[in-house]
């Protein structure tokens, strides 16, 4: 992998220019494996690691903690809140009274006594977000935690906590982690001007838009078996419209990675690599080989020529489908479209 760290937005920080993600560990792979990956990233160069609380609801905090027993001061380790942990529906949210809880739980489960980046999963709209912005500074301010970001904000969301902390006095968020991809492009309209206006660093995941650039979608080929597919058939469905316009764009795209002598994934990782609001792509092994693949990938430099057809394959700011981008717009529900019960 390539050794040049990148600073994390406006922190200084420097951090590897990929990031392990953990979602898969406590799901859909065992606790012994999980470890042993978690540790050839670390020995292979990355510097960071991504969890959340909801991931196999804890336990994967819980292997991550195992895992960084005796390295974790060589880590920059980052988990998320607001997805809901158990039963109970108070458990989840933005609001103060829960992620006063919630951080204790997640450094109990990482086993250590700070967060260098704690993150909103989601926005939260019962919560007002000055509330989240003032508990999130007071954690800073206790030391239980080094820096914190939003994740899936929209534009406008962002442009408002900044504005919010500056009018209150408050540290301003330091990241923001969203979906970024060949086929996943939305984040360049407006959200990439605004973070890199704040000195956001930017966190993306999904480099390979959930398996559609592993290079087993291809025209004419069958479809490849994928856990998500049968999750969530109707973003995968290439009987649909929409997603013959994605694989269309996916077999152009692994054609453009074949001409250049490049597998796709390392055309897909380096591609999230190339955009300069990016200061580090969250990768998500399940697999040694995964892992491998990933860091060849991460050493691969792409000519304009390449970046130039890429834009010819997939307008920039674009995606295929609304659900790729990771939000549940409230404005793009039927009830809002319909304006079912506003008053004239």
């Amino acid at each position: 992998m390539s050794t040049a760290d990148r600073v994390l937005g406006r922190t200084g920080l420097l951090i590897s220019p990929l990031t392990l993600g953990t979602m898969n560990f406590g799901r859909h792979q065992e606790e012994a494996e999980s470890i042993r990956i978690i540790q050839a990233a670390l020995d292979a160069g990355l510097t960071a690691v991504d969890t959340a609380d909801v991931y196999a609801q804890g336990v994967s905090e819980q292997i991550v903690g195992k895992a960084l027993a005796g390295r974790r001061d060589d880590v920059f380790l980052a988990t998320k809140f607001h997805g809901q942990v158990g039963d109970n529906p108070r458990h989840a949210g933005n609001s103060r009274a829960w992620i006063v809880r919630a951080v204790e739980d997640s450094l109990r489960r990482l086993g250590t006594d700070h967060l260098d980046l704690y993150q909103a999963h989601r926005p939260d709209p019962r919560t007002d977000l000055l509330e989240t912005l003032r508990t999130l500074d007071d954690l800073i301010r206790q030391g239980k935690i080094r820096y914190y970001g939003t994740s899936v904000f929209p534009a406008h969301q962002l442009v408002e906590a900044q504005w919010l902390a500056e009018k209150h006095g408050l540290t301003a968020p330091h990241t923001e982690q969203l979906p970024y991809s060949l086929l996943v492009r939305s984040a360049e309209r407006e959200v990439f001007p605004v973070v890199r206006k704040y000195g956001v660093g930017v966190l993306s995941y999904g480099p390979l838009a959930a398996g559609w650039l592993s290079g087993g979608y291809r025209v004419g080929a069958e479809q490849p078996a994928s856990a998500r597919a049968e999750l969530i058939p109707g973003r995968f469905d290439i009987t649909l419209d929409r997603n013959q316009r994605k694989l269309a764009a996916a077999d152009a795209l692994a054609t453009l990675a074949d001409e250049h002598g490049l597998t796709l994934v390392e055309l897909a990782v380096a591609f999230a690599l190339n955009h300069p609001a990016i200061s580090s792509v969250i990768i998500g092994p399940r697999t040694q080989s995964h892992l491998d693949a990933y860091l060849k990938a991460s050493a691969v430099d792409l000519d304009p020529e390449v970046l130039d057809r890429i834009d010819e394959i997939v307008d920039p700011g674009t995606h295929f489908l609304e659900r790729d981008t990771g939000r549940d717009t409230p404005s793009l529900q039927p009830s809002a479209l319909r304006l079912k019960g506003l008053p004239r």
